[in-house]
């Protein structure tokens, strides 16, 4: 009895390399991680332990500075903070208006480009995208320039039509926040939903127009309901953007007295490091920040992966 093998060059071709997926796959992640690492996890790290301890100065001052274990104190005093809680009113309202203005401009947006002639949509998609590549503080800075009244040349046609608005007053300076934002990050999130439009399946809609739907009912019945993950996506990032607001008020402070030191949980971090210099006090308020960012982001994921399984 003979056993014939088959070594051929084809078959040995055929033949899987086992063990070297996982090598070559570490090696090429190694270099994200350590970045990961170095970048992310590390100053989360820091920050933690910062947190837990407070300076104490002896006597009348004179003996220097002790660093003192205070554990969750430093938590204490800025959840008992007026300015601090006050602040995660005006983000909360912020992102009542913020997230579904974007939101809802970016899939209108993203589905008038799915509808344009292929020429004119790549025109469009470089339109759309150029205000997110200008920097947050130079667009600030640019709409800072558009809302003050005596140089704004916005406000000066206003007011020769005989119409009187102050966007930097203090009912309609968060409303001015919200348009810079949703000037900025719109162009963003209209890339995200565009791609998922290119991938709805165009036998559905030929099957649409067929059955007598047009153009608004296929795009509001069939495109919208089938990106509805790339729309989680889009939501998800667009609330963790939200709470990292920071850039717009800190630049508009400088134009209008509405907008305080501690306007948002940000620039109240921000002012306790570098005005009043308590860092632990600001690193305890950057990780309630970033707790609360974790537990909205889990909330997010969970209901829009639940309702996507549907």
């Amino acid at each position: 009895m003979t056993v014939r093998v088959d070594d051929s060059p084809q078959r040995l071709r055929r033949r899987p390399i086992r063990g070297t997926g996982g090598r070559t796959a570490a090696l090429f992640l190694t270099p994200f991680f350590l970045v990961f690492l170095v970048a992310m996890i590390a100053p989360v790290i820091y920050a933690i332990g910062l947190s837990l301890f407070a300076e104490r100065r002896s006597g009348l001052g004179f003996g220097g500075a002790e660093k003192v274990f205070v554990g969750l104190g430093n938590y204490a005093d800025v959840l008992a903070s007026e300015t601090f809680v006050a602040g995660f009113g005006r983000l909360a309202l912020y992102c009542v208006l913020y997230v579904p203005t974007l939101l809802c401009v970016a899939l209108a947006l993203a589905l008038l480009l799915d509808a344009a002639v292929a020429k004119a949509r790549r025109l469009f998609q470089v339109l759309l995208f150029l205000p997110h590549a200008v920097p947050g503080v130079i667009a600030a800075l640019i709409w800072a320039y558009l809302y003050t009244p005596g140089v704004s040349p916005i406000v000066s046609a206003l007011a020769s039509g005989g119409i009187q608005v102050d966007f930097l007053s203090v009912h309609l300076v968060l409303p001015s926040m919200v348009n810079v934002a949703v000037w900025e990050w719109a162009g963003y999130n209209v890339i995200i939903l565009f791609t998922a439009l290119q991938a709805v399946p165009r036998e559905v809609l030929e099957a649409a127009r067929v059955d007598g739907a047009g153009e608004i009912r296929a795009a509001l019945a069939i495109k919208a309901p089938l990106i509805g993950p790339a729309l989680g996506v889009a939501l998800l990032f667009t609330i963790i953007g939200s709470l990292q607001l920071f850039t717009e008020p800190k630049i508009l402070s400088t134009a209008t007295t509405a907008v305080t030191s501690t306007w948002v949980p940000n620039m109240w971090a921000y002012d306790a490091a570098f005005n009043r210099n308590n860092l632990p006090q600001a690193a305890a308020a950057s990780i309630v920040l970033a707790l609360l960012a974790g537990a909205l982001s889990w909330v997010v994921s969970h209901l829009t992966s639940k309702g996507g399984t549907r």
